[in-house]
């Protein structure tokens, strides 16, 4: 089995879902003719900001999860973070093409993820740590 074997559906997956979101700020662009910005569009502006927050949360998140992988971590641990992941990244895509508003699954979307970053974080030191003594 080759490093980052566990992780990859899920980043190729994830990266599908960026696609998804870049065509749909493509095609909103489109209907709002905005060339840049939103052109004051609300389907444009959510389009936009679903596809600027998967921007800011997917990678490091998932660059976390490959190093905790290739540094040792359990395979079930990289599938909870890899499958956390995704389920963060879709409950808060989904929501912020609906509305810009604060809603309770943004928000648990938004935790969700907050927290893979950081139990995938811990483990990646983790692993470093007990490779490195």
């Amino acid at each position: 089995m080759t490093q980052a074997f566990i992780v990859t559906p899920y980043a190729a997956v994830l990266g599908l879902l960026g696609a998804a979101l870049t065509i749909n700020v493509i095609i909103n662009r489109g209907r709002a003719k905005a060339t840049a910005g939103d052109g004051g569009s609300p389907a444009l502006a959510q389009a936009i900001r679903a596809h600027g927050n998967f921007v800011e949360q997917t990678p490091l998140t998932l660059l976390v999860i490959w190093l905790a992988e290739t540094a040792g971590a359990r395979p079930v641990m990289i599938h909870l973070f890899g499958a956390g992941l995704l389920l963060s990244r879709l409950i808060v895509s989904y929501n912020l093409n609906r509305t810009l508003d604060l809603t309770r699954l943004r928000v648990a979307g938004a935790g969700l993820g907050l927290v893979v970053l950081i139990a995938a974080s811990i483990t990646a030191l983790t692993c470093w740590l007990r490779l490195a003594a």
